[in-house]
């Protein structure tokens, strides 16, 4: 005879695999364009904005550096650096205000 305890133990679903968490956070992190710390299972640090991604692998952009595509399976972690990227039209508009002279006297 079976105990009813162990009847409500199979009928349970397992929990589900995928819960869609991960891809929420990745598109999070890509739409707003947050620069990010990506250390690899080697223990290497990479930096960069996540611009694309899928299932398997993202991609990682750097400034002044290649752009980087890794496997997912390759990813310890990944942690916000911070600080959102700058987009360059205004990284270019920063630099000429601080290059323009302010009030020149002729």
């Amino acid at each position: 005879m079976t105990s009813p305890l162990s009847s409500r133990r199979r009928s349970k679903a397992p929990p589900p695999g995928d819960t869609g968490q991960e891809a929420l956070y990745l598109r999070s992190l890509s739409d707003r364009q947050v620069v990010v710390a990506v250390k690899l299972r080697d223990g290497e640090t990479v930096r960069g904005w996540i611009e694309y991604f899928d299932d398997a692998m993202l991609r990682l952009t750097r400034e002044g550096q290649p752009n980087l595509f890794i496997y997912k399976h390759q990813i310890r972690s990944i942690a916000e650096a911070g600080r959102r990227r700058e987009p360059r039209a205004e990284q270019a508009r920063h630099v000429a205000s601080k290059i323009a002279p302010s009030g020149t006297a002729s």
